[in-house]
């Protein structure tokens, strides 16, 4: 990375079915000039999430991302100048910089983080998606123990974490993941009790002989048919966080919502509930404290997927919304 050349990746194009190398464009943009309240950052990690291809469908709880724009997302950025308080430079930040090398923001948009390494961790466990997980699951799930949990995607940054932090509450946790292998990982090496494999074909079916005691709490991240599926297991006052649609932000929707609502809803008085992160952020340090002593101790493991390269970002995220990854994804600027 130059100190004198920002790098930048345009949205040039909002697609209208799956996302593709062919909507993003590379260009080099000017070094921008922090004005007074803001602070200049050179970009380290960008994060990568199923948020990204959702924010270009339009206003979601932030702005949409428009054509010709610099493409949006959040990265771990270090401080190079500062025209506010609070901010010196070495600092490192958390913020909505863009995927570019460099951007000026104000600094009331910009979270500043402990120095630590790895510095990945910053964007997985203690980040946005460990933070994700904790608030979702505990929060929300309220699981209690004993009680049986559901997570869908759950090889992915945040379902990775909410099936472990079940499993530390003491309770039976069933992934639902694409794929055999990514399956095998949550049950061999997260400590899963069952993973079902919605490539198969037969999620119902498997879910069910998986949770023969029906479902409690059901962490979702992907909205459609699987949510459809769980809705019809879920026992009486079970709960349902809604993290996310993941099946519906790329290419073409099902037909059909999620059949059963409202009605399993009413039957079996369910609570289901949707909730953006950001509205437990003064709660974090709590939340933080024991993310850190569970990954201290052992019992959260921690799976990133680190790639390299400013270029590869469009890659990277295509890649993601085809189930590629483990863990969280990001990319070394």
């Amino acid at each position: 990375m130059s100190d004198t050349v920002n790098r930048q990746i345009l949205l040039v194009e909002k697609p209208t079915g799956k996302l593709g190398p062919e909507h993003f464009k590379q260009v080099v943009g000017e070094l921008p000039e922090p004005k007074d309240g803001e602070a200049l950052v050179r970009t380290r990690y960008i994060s990568l999430d199923a948020a990204n291809r959702a924010w270009m469908h339009g206003a979601t709880y932030r702005a949409a991302v428009e054509a010709n724009t610099v493409m949006a997302g959040g990265s771990i950025a270090e401080v190079v100048a500062s025209k506010a308080p609070g901010l010196a430079p070495g600092d490192i930040v958390f913020g909505d910089t863009g995927w570019q090398d460099y951007a000026a923001v104000p600094v009331k948009h910009l979270t500043k983080m402990p120095r630590m390494e790895p510095m990945t961790h910053l964007l997985s466990v203690y980040g946005i998606a460990g933070l994700t997980a904790y608030f979702g699951l505990l929060h929300i799930g309220k699981p209690k123990e004993g009680e049986t949990v559901v997570v869908s995607a759950a090889a992915g940054s945040v379902g990775s974490i909410v099936g472990q932090i079940a499993k530390i509450k003491g309770c039976t946790v069933i992934g639902i993941a694409g794929g055999k292998d990514k399956c095998q990982w949550l049950t061999s090496e997260l400590g899963f009790d069952a993973a079902v494999d919605y490539k198969d074909g037969a999620t119902f079916k498997a879910l069910r002989a998986a949770a023969p005691k029906g479902i409690d709490v059901y962490f979702d991240n992907v909205g459609g048919d699987i949510l459809e599926a769980c809705l019809s297991l879920m026992n009486n006052r079970g709960r349902i966080a809604c993290c996310g649609a993941i099946s519906q932000y790329d290419g073409t929707p099902s037909a059909h919502g999620p059949r059963g609502v409202p009605g399993l809803i009413v039957v079996k008085r369910l609570i289901m509930q949707g909730f953006i992160v950001m509205d437990y952020m003064d709660q974090s340090a709590a939340a933080l404290k024991d993310l850190q002593s569970w990954v201290a101790s052992g019992k959260l493991k921690v799976q990133e997927d680190v790639i390299d390269g400013f270029e590869n970002t469009p890659k990277a995220l295509i890649g993601l919304l085809a189930g590629e990854n483990r863990g969280k994804r990001m990319v070394k600027v």
